[in-house]
Protein backbone atom coordinates (compact mmCIF):
# COMPACT_ATOMS: atom_id res chain seq x y z
CA UNK A 1 0.00 0.00 0.00
CA UNK A 2 1.36 3.41 -0.95
CA UNK A 3 1.90 6.13 1.61
CA UNK A 4 -0.77 8.29 -0.03
CA UNK A 5 -3.26 5.42 0.27
CA UNK A 6 -2.39 5.01 3.96
CA UNK A 7 -2.92 8.72 4.48
CA UNK A 8 -6.35 8.44 2.89
CA UNK A 9 -7.24 5.22 4.74
CA UNK A 10 -6.41 6.69 8.15
CA UNK A 11 -7.94 10.05 7.20
CA UNK A 12 -4.72 11.82 8.12
CA UNK A 13 -4.49 15.53 7.43
CA UNK A 14 -0.84 15.31 6.38
CA UNK A 15 2.09 12.90 6.31
CA UNK A 16 3.19 14.32 9.67
CA UNK A 17 -0.23 13.54 11.07
CA UNK A 18 0.02 10.02 9.66
CA UNK A 19 3.38 9.62 11.42
CA UNK A 20 1.82 10.70 14.73
CA UNK A 21 -1.05 8.23 14.24
CA UNK A 22 1.39 5.37 13.60
CA UNK A 23 3.53 6.45 16.55
CA UNK A 24 0.52 6.43 18.88
CA UNK A 25 -0.48 2.94 17.70
CA UNK A 26 3.10 1.67 18.14
CA UNK A 27 3.55 3.09 21.63
CA UNK A 28 0.11 1.91 22.71
CA UNK A 29 0.70 -1.65 21.51
CA UNK A 30 4.04 -1.95 23.28
CA UNK A 31 2.81 -0.29 26.46
CA UNK A 32 -0.25 -2.54 26.56
CA UNK A 33 1.91 -5.64 26.85
CA UNK A 34 3.93 -4.10 29.68
CA UNK A 35 0.90 -2.77 31.60
CA UNK A 36 -1.09 -5.99 31.25
CA UNK A 37 1.93 -7.92 32.56
CA UNK A 38 1.97 -5.74 35.68
CA UNK A 39 -1.77 -6.10 36.16
CA UNK A 40 -1.47 -9.89 35.99
CA UNK A 41 1.36 -9.76 38.54
CA UNK A 42 -0.64 -7.51 40.89
CA UNK A 43 -3.48 -10.05 40.94
CA UNK A 44 -1.05 -12.90 41.48
CA UNK A 45 -1.92 -14.72 38.29
CA UNK A 46 0.80 -16.99 36.94
CA UNK A 47 1.14 -19.97 34.65
CA UNK A 48 1.74 -22.18 37.67
CA UNK A 49 -1.40 -21.13 39.56
CA UNK A 50 -3.85 -20.96 36.65
CA UNK A 51 -2.24 -23.21 34.08
CA UNK A 52 -0.83 -22.13 30.76
CA UNK A 53 -4.14 -22.12 28.87
CA UNK A 54 -6.06 -19.99 31.40
CA UNK A 55 -3.09 -17.70 31.97
CA UNK A 56 -2.83 -16.78 28.30
CA UNK A 57 -6.59 -16.62 27.88
CA UNK A 58 -6.76 -14.16 30.77
CA UNK A 59 -3.88 -12.13 29.30
CA UNK A 60 -5.64 -11.88 25.93
CA UNK A 61 -8.93 -10.86 27.56
CA UNK A 62 -7.09 -8.30 29.69
CA UNK A 63 -5.14 -6.83 26.78
CA UNK A 64 -8.30 -5.76 24.93
CA UNK A 65 -9.65 -3.17 27.44
CA UNK A 66 -6.15 -2.07 28.48
CA UNK A 67 -5.32 -1.29 24.84
CA UNK A 68 -8.51 0.72 24.36
CA UNK A 69 -7.86 2.83 27.45
CA UNK A 70 -4.18 3.37 26.65
CA UNK A 71 -4.99 4.34 23.06
CA UNK A 72 -7.08 7.24 24.32
CA UNK A 73 -4.45 8.25 26.90
CA UNK A 74 -1.48 8.10 24.52
CA UNK A 75 -3.50 9.75 21.76
CA UNK A 76 -4.37 12.58 24.15
CA UNK A 77 -0.71 13.02 25.13
CA UNK A 78 0.10 13.47 21.44
CA UNK A 79 -2.76 15.97 21.01
CA UNK A 80 -4.97 13.60 19.03
CA UNK A 81 -7.77 12.88 21.51
CA UNK A 82 -10.54 13.66 19.03
CA UNK A 83 -9.04 11.44 16.31
CA UNK A 84 -8.61 8.42 18.57
CA UNK A 85 -11.93 8.98 20.35
CA UNK A 86 -13.67 8.77 16.97
CA UNK A 87 -11.56 5.71 16.15
CA UNK A 88 -12.65 4.05 19.42
CA UNK A 89 -16.32 4.86 18.87
CA UNK A 90 -16.17 3.39 15.36
CA UNK A 91 -14.49 0.26 16.71
CA UNK A 92 -17.05 -0.17 19.51
CA UNK A 93 -19.91 0.26 17.03
CA UNK A 94 -18.43 -2.54 14.93
CA UNK A 95 -18.62 -4.77 17.99
CA UNK A 96 -22.36 -4.14 18.07
CA UNK A 97 -22.60 -1.57 20.85
CA UNK A 98 -24.41 1.72 20.47
CA UNK A 99 -22.24 4.78 21.02
CA UNK A 100 -23.22 8.42 20.52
Amino acid sequence: MKLSQLKQFFKAKSYGHLFVIFLVFAITGSLTVVVSDYIVLIFGVSKETFGVLYYYLLRIILIFPVYQILLIIIGTIFGEFRYFWEFEKKFIRRLGFKVK
